[in-house]
């Protein structure tokens, strides 16, 4: 079965289109709502351009078989205008092909050929000048899919095998070779190497893979061979998610988005109103032509959906994903940002960070001491106290015997030797006396007692991220307001709070205590972000205006997020966040703009002071500086992300 990357049955699973009906057969691809360009496109806009340069070049004579032939072609080459306007009229909604298509009829009527023919011109070449922003389509949807590789090398039976992508199941072991793209999202098991995770998670630098790390499906391996155990596949992957919510987005409506619609709606009526006035004001035929071209709403209708999808991609690029423009539009509002401790501004993972050995103790002895206590122990803080053993090169050995009361500690029997590793009481219990130490320590505080006398402490505690504590300076600086909820206890909690300077601090959390907190806010009137990444944040994020869930937490809280930050930085957050505002900040630019330039245009206008040629020019003209200034929102075009400039270059035949 011939293929790109995916056999058809999974290409259509993971585009949800038909590949067949992705073009047609004069190389343009339609869709429902717009076309892209085509040579019949160029053609139409040469023919026009041809009729209104004749009809200039013959002094716009009034002998009606120049008048009619001039009818003939603005008809023939205006028939998308015309043909958009009977639908429109159908369907009962008022657009700027509506009345541009009024305004055109109306020159026609007053033999003001070469005047219908120019305006014909100008809305054509408009609509070509769109499509190369915005037109691309569902091909570029495909060209993100090519990205995949279409045979992965997986072992059978002992040996590397060249299989169709489509036949690799979960927890198969897949190579890949120096300069080949990743098929699969999955755990490398086998080999070193660095690989250039761009398209996924926006990293400028490769990034080095050795056994235990993550890869992502479309990313490109650079140096050595990896053999990668496969997790996930096709739309499961990461980077079908992006394609996914990119399509997702595509659908879907925000509410700015609605607004922009009527807003083009009302600014319509305003200038049938307006022509209606001028004509029986001044009686001036000119006038009121001038005025149902001068004013446009393509601008808004276009410009929108463009801002929206442009920044949904340039948050993808960036390394993350939006599950729609209703988010979108909601993460520009945000002003809290509510952050779950574990898991997000920590690794979640424990660390010994420090030993403190007894006088007359080595540290060397006291963490040998506890590693062998530890060493049958499946508990987190056992395998942190293992790790730094294996580290610093401390030998250990597995005890003789070995007893767990959960909540208290370890009791372990080496060469005779009882060993106790547990809390302070735990210790007080069994009859070690030890002189403590004022205060408590944030983190966990592990006890050490061996052979019946106290050998000293040892500091677990979850590390911060490395970015954690720009990405709180970045978000005040935003003016947003901070706020760590955590089930941690206060002194750990405070410890990190302090560390990170977040607003406020707020522990000894259930996750129904978080869900009440999100609760509060938004009765309060504050829209917050809630970002976590585990099952017990699950509710929090649904309840809080965006759920931000960290790509590295559970499948419960990425599935409840309305946004998920693939490579679980705090800093692509901080990116996010701003991305969001420039769009909401961009819509407004043009929402303002239109109704400025409109209302000096149809001014002018009815006082006759544009003739239609201008009015026309001036139409055109904004609408296309509008789009444009949509269209700087979408992500740079390079080697690593110019598929996601492609997806998002149809937006606005969504609307126009």
């Amino acid at each position: 079965m011939n293929q790109s990357h995916l056999n058809e049955l999974d290409r259509e699973r993971l585009l949800g289109v038909d590949g067949n009906k992705a073009s047609s057969d004069d190389g343009s691809h339609d869709d429902d709502h717009g076309h892209a360009l085509s040579w019949r496109d160029v053609n139409r806009v040469l023919f026009v351009a041809t009729a209104a340069g004749a009809i200039w070049f013959l002094g716009r004579s009034p002998n009606p078989y120049i008048v009619g032939i001039g009818v003939i072609c603005t008809v023939v080459g205006g028939f998308p205008i015309f043909h958009e306007a009977y639908e429109n009229i159908t369907q009962r909604r008022m657009t700027m092909e509506l009345s541009m298509a009024i305004a055109i009829v109306a020159a026609l009527a007053i033999r003001e050929i070469f005047t219908a023919l120019v305006i014909t011109l100008f809305v054509l070449i408009a609509e070509i000048l769109e499509g190369l922003t915005v037109g691309r389509g569902r091909k570029a949807i495909q060209h993100l899919v090519d990205l995949l590789p279409s045979v992965a090398t997986v072992r059978r039976s002992g040996a590397w095998t060249d299989v169709e992508i489509g036949d690799v199941s979960a927890n198969d072991q897949v190579l890949v070779r120096p300069g080949g793209r990743i098929p699969v999202d999955g755990k490398v098991v086998g080999g070193h190497s660095f690989v250039d995770q761009a398209p996924i998670t926006g990293e400028s630098m490769p990034v080095e893979k050795q056994p235990g790390a993550i890869v992502y499906a479309g990313t490109i391996n650079q140096s050595g061979a990896l053999e990668v155990r496969v997790e996930r596949l096709g739309r499961d992957t990461t980077f079908g998610k992006i394609i996914e919510a990119v399509e997702t987005a595509e659908k879907s409506r925000a509410p700015i988005q609605g607004i922009a619609d009527r807003l083009a709606g009302y600014l319509v009526y305003f200038a049938l109103t307006a022509a209606v006035l001028t004509f029986l004001i001044s009686h001036n035929i000119r006038s009121t032509i001038s005025v149902v071209i001068v004013a446009g709403a393509c601008g808004i209708a276009a410009g929108t959906p463009l801002a929206i999808l442009g920044s949904i991609g340039r948050a993808a690029q960036q390394g993350a994903i939006i599950k729609g423009g209703l988010y979108l539009e909601k993460l520009g509002e945000v002003d809290t940002v509510l952050l779950d401790k574990t898991g997000t501004l920590t690794y979640g993972t424990p660390e010994l960070l420090d030993v403190h050995a007894a006088p007359g103790t080595s540290a060397t002895t006291l963490l040998r001491t506890a590693a062998i206590a530890e060493s049958r122990s499946e508990h987190p803080i056992a395998k942190a106290i293992l790790r730094k053993a294996t580290q610093l090169g401390v030998p250990y050995e597995d005890p003789a015997i070995f007893e767990y009361t959960p909540g208290k500690g370890i009791v372990a029997r080496n060469d005779g030797d009882e060993i106790i590793v547990g809390n302070q009481h735990f210790l007080l219990e069994r009859g070690i006396q030890f002189k403590q130490e004022n205060g408590s320590m944030p983190g966990s505080e592990i006890f050490v007692a061996g052979g019946g006398r106290f050998l000293g402490t040892l500091q677990i505690a979850d590390t911060l991220r490395p970015e954690a504590k720009n990405a709180i300076q970045s978000l005040k600086s935003m003016g947003l307001r901070t706020v760590l909820l955590t089930g941690d206890a206060k002194t750990v909690a405070e410890d990190v709070g302090h560390k990170l300077a977040v607003d406020e601090i707020v522990s000894d959390l259930l996750p129904e205590g978080k869900l009440q907190y999100v609760r509060l806010l938004t009765e309060r009137g504050h829209k917050a972000a809630m970002v976590g990444d585990g099952v017990n944040d699950a509710p929090a994020l649904m309840q809080a205006s965006v759920g931000v869930a960290m790509g590295s937490g559970t499948d419960v809280a990425r599935e409840s997020a309305d946004v998920v930050l693939i490579g679980s930085d705090l800093s692509k957050l901080v990116e996010t966040l701003q991305t969001a505002r420039r769009c909401r900040r961009t819509i407004m630019q043009n929402f303002v703009g239109t109704l400025v330039v409109d209302s000096i245009g149809v001014g002018l206008a009815a006082f006759g002071f544009l003739n239609p040629l201008l009015a026309a020019f001036i139409h055109v003209s904004s609408e296309m500086a509008f789009i444009l200034n949509s269209a700087k929102l979408l992500p740079p075009v390079s080697s690593a992300n110019q598929f996601v400039r492609g997806i998002l270059s149809q937006s606005a035949s969504t609307t126009n």
